[in-house]
């Protein structure tokens, strides 16, 4: 049987959660994976190394803040001048393509923010490289129709898991269907195996977080965020660490303990799969 290996990406690390939480919730999500049977392999740049797989010395430095957040418009630069960071989606999935392996655990993805033409780059990265992607839906603060459409017009195919509606991160569900649904890990790991015999890009797997927030309250909560945003004059890379801050604070806080519970859900789910599809081998 094939190795069964799960990648991580390592932006939750540096720059996602307030030290020491991003630790502990790093080294959650790898113990996660390990207890259901796979391999975890962490993604991050080291000194100007691209590291799969970081011991707990190296996470432990990253997690204290002060390195850069890789994604794929400034990751060769951030390589050749030896500087160590934490990975996007975006470079996450790359990264973990180049290195073989077939399977990636997140939070949420980026998609199309509301604001005209600030699009994430984990679009692209999912549409050209051929892995399979567990995520939350696209994170809340972004325009989930625009999104959906983007990733239809990629080629990204969209499955959910147990569920024929798009998770919203922080909501379990939205107004939006999505295409295909499976009801098992072998199910999405055959799904991903035809993907790549027909040369397509990601499979993006969305699974439902079990105890969510409603998708009516939060989105009145980013309508407000937004709204404190443009006044305040915040866009740009400061919008997004800004409005998740905003939604922890209108929510008193249950927006983290949300976002915790689905990485980890994520994490076991992505393990479930990696060994399907070694199975499969």
């Amino acid at each position: 049987m094939a190795e069964a290996s799960v990648a991580l990406e390592s932006a939750v690390l540096t720059h996602g959660l307030p030290y020491p939480l991003n630790l502990r919730t790093a080294l959650a999500l790898e113990e996660a994976v390990r207890r259901e049977g796979a391999i975890p392999k962490t993604i991050a740049l080291v000194e100007g190394e691209v590291r799969v797989g970081l011991s707990p010395g190296e996470m432990e430095i990253l997690a204290q803040g002060g390195v850069e957040k890789a994604s794929l418009w400034n990751l060769a630069a951030l390589l050749a001048q030896g500087k160590s960071a934490g990975t996007t989606v975006a470079a996450t999935v790359h990264l973990a393509h180049r290195h073989g392996i077939e399977v990636f655990a997140t939070g949420g993805i980026g998609g199309v923010h509301p604001e005209p033409f600030d699009e994430s780059a984990d679009l692209m990265a999912l549409a050209r490289s051929p892995l399979l992607v567990v995520a939350s839906g696209p994170k809340a603060i972004l325009d989930l129709r625009a999104t959906l459409e983007r990733l239809e017009t990629l080629g990204v195919s969209v499955v959910g898991y147990r569920t024929d509606r798009l998770p919203a991160f922080f909501s379990p569900d939205s107004p939006f269907p999505v295409p295909a649904r499976v009801e098992s890990p072998l199910e999405a790991a055959r799904v991903y195996r035809k993907a790549r015999e027909l040369g397509l890009g990601a499979v993006l797997l969305v699974n439902p977080v079990s105890r969510g927030l409603p998708y009516e309250q939060v989105a009145a909560w980013v309508e407000e965020a937004n709204g404190e945003a443009a006044r305040a004059g915040v866009f740009g890379k400061a919008l997004t660490p800004y409005l998740l801050r905003r939604l922890s604070e209108l929510s008193g806080g249950e927006t983290d303990r949300v976002n915790e519970r689905l990485l980890l859900e994520n994490a076991r789910l992505a393990a479930q799969v990696a060994l399907a599809l070694a199975g499969l081998e």
